[in-house]
């Protein structure tokens, strides 16, 4: 499943406003405010690749108080639960 990390800067004003936006299109599952660099992060997961331009570049970009995106593609999703079995290999109970 292609997932993206998307990183948003907004006019200041209008941080909550942007965020329940995003968190609306379809694709995105989670919107985070964030200290740092960045004032929200988005969470893109969809079916196909292709779909990301649709989601990020036509639908987030165009939310009315974003002023700029910056998009990184996942290649692998680690998890604890991944992390715990992968150790856990040849141990036995």
């Amino acid at each position: 499943m292609p997932t993206a990390i998307v990183m948003i800067d907004t006019e200041q004003a209008r941080i909550p406003e942007v965020a329940t936006t995003v968190a609306e299109v379809d694709g995105v599952t989670a919107v985070y405010s964030v200290t740092g660099e960045v004032d929200l992060i988005a969470m893109v997961r969809v079916t196909e690749h292709h779909e990301l331009a649709d989601v990020i570049a036509d639908r987030i970009s165009k939310v009315p108080g974003v002023v700029r995106t910056r998009t990184y593609l996942a290649f692998r999703e680690y998890s604890s639960s991944d992390l715990d079995a992968a150790f856990a290999l040849g141990l036995e109970d």
